[in-house]
């Protein structure tokens, strides 16, 4: 399992207004994609001074279902021009970690 994580951050005006752009319609498009190999997404958000900080960490079975999401150079960042505008800055590029052990219980 690989889990690829991102980072970005808005001003706290633009923070709740981000947050439900990425559940109602963000995570919404990517799910309806039916990627082979997706296996889920999580959304982090922490509130700092002056800014708020949301990570994205979305999990898939191999790099060819990564490569699926976000194309040939799948490191980079996909970031759909809503989201933009709503983020103050973003990372360009996603980092990717192979996931060595979970031992959070199972549903």
């Amino acid at each position: 399992m690989i889990c690829r994580i991102w980072h970005g951050w808005t001003k706290p005006a633009n923070a709740d207004a981000y947050e439900q752009l990425l559940k109602r319609e963000i995570f919404v498009g990517i799910s309806a994609r039916k990627i082979d190999g997706y296996r889920g997404i999580q959304l982090l958000r922490r509130d700092l001074d002056g800014e708020s900080e949301f990570v994205t960490m979305m999990w898939f079975a191999s790099l060819d279902a990564i490569r699926a999401f976000a194309g040939d150079d799948y490191t980079r960042a996909v970031v759909p021009p809503k989201a933009q505008a709503l983020l103050a800055r973003y990372d360009q590029r996603s980092a990717h970690f192979e996931a060595q052990e979970d031992q959070r219980p199972k549903p």
